[in-house]
């Protein structure tokens, strides 16, 4: 797939990133290889590749699923500017 530079001009636009011309080609050009890459990916043959998540094959340690460091609601507000019945007050943003 052939990328020109009028693309990448209004992939930019789009991006909202500020490319000037004398750089538009050799960008196309990039993303030209960039595209000729991933479709030499797709050609490869993944059927009945399991996904890799690891280049290890050992489970993923686990913790039981508690509370451990709950109940310091006081401490929690002691560092608040300004708390009220134990919940932060913030000043109104919205009006």
């Amino acid at each position: 797939m052939a990328i020109d530079a009028a693309t990448v001009r209004k992939v930019a636009k789009l991006a909202r990133i500020a490319e000037s011309e004398d750089r538009l080609a050799g960008l196309a050009q990039e993303l030209t290889g960039i595209m000729t890459w991933i479709e030499q990916l797709n050609e490869v043959d993944i059927d009945g590749v399991a996904p890799l998540t690891s280049v290890v094959e050992r489970p993923l340690p686990m913790r039981d699923d508690v509370v451990t460091d709950g109940g310091r609601q006081a401490d929690v507000l002691s560092n608040a500017p300004k708390a009220d019945k134990g919940f932060f007050v913030v000043p109104k943003v919205v009006e």
